[in-house]
């Protein structure tokens, strides 16, 4: 068995799961986090994974709509160099239909320069984004996966300390999966037990 494998995690209360490697820990309960959040961080490379439930955006096209959502965490971390690098079309996520309304899913890979905490714009670190869109139509819910992969540690942030400044060693070289891969892994592994989860009876 690899040593990086991902293998199920269940998340708000078991009512949804997904899977990715242990490495990441489960920092909801130590960090201030919403209700709608779980956060999962690999500290010694300074990676992490957010699901997030939001309320269905009705005025966000479904093609597009990770785009859509990555320019506004963009926005909302007050990011520079924000920059797109590829986008998917919409895909029927199968698995997660609710009484036979469909749901979809899209995905959006950027970059950007983000500082951590309250730390300021001359200690920003460079990260490479991966964000799907998962929309549960049947129950108004948007599902949005973020990852976070360093790609330059800014010497001025607390990163550094943790992981050192510069270039990020990258994953394989310390036998960790690869963020795309944990990326990919989470998104299609998503499955919801409990749709009650979204405030319908099931």
């Amino acid at each position: 068995m690899p040593a990086d494998e991902s293998i199920p995690r269940p998340l708000f209360g078991g009512a949804v799961s997904t899977s990715f490697p242990m490495r990441f820990q489960d920092v909801s309960n130590i960090q201030v986090v919403p209700n709608h959040q779980e956060v999962f961080v690999d500290p010694s490379r300074d990676e992490s994974i957010i699901i997030e439930l939001l309320d269905f955006k009705h005025d966000v096209e479904d093609n597009g709509s990770a785009v859509w959502f990555l320019r506004d965490l963009a926005s909302e971390q007050d990011a520079e160099q924000s920059t797109l690098f590829e986008q998917s079309g919409t895909i029927e996520a199968v698995g997660l239909r609710y009484r036979d309304v469909p749901s979809v899913v899209t995905t959006a890979v950027g970059q950007m320069a983000v500082s951590k905490g309250r730390q300021g714009r001359e200690a920003q670190n460079i990260v490479r984004v991966y964000l799907a869109n998962l929309r549960l139509k049947g129950v108004a819910t948007d599902v949005l996966i973020t990852a976070y992969e360093p790609v330059f540690i800014n010497p001025l942030s607390a990163s550094a300390r943790a992981v050192g400044a510069g270039p990020a060693v990258p994953a394989t070289d310390s036998g960790c999966l690869p963020m795309a891969e944990v990326f990919k892994n989470a998104v299609t592994s998503f499955t919801v037990h409990d749709w009650n989860l979204f405030g319908v009876v099931s």
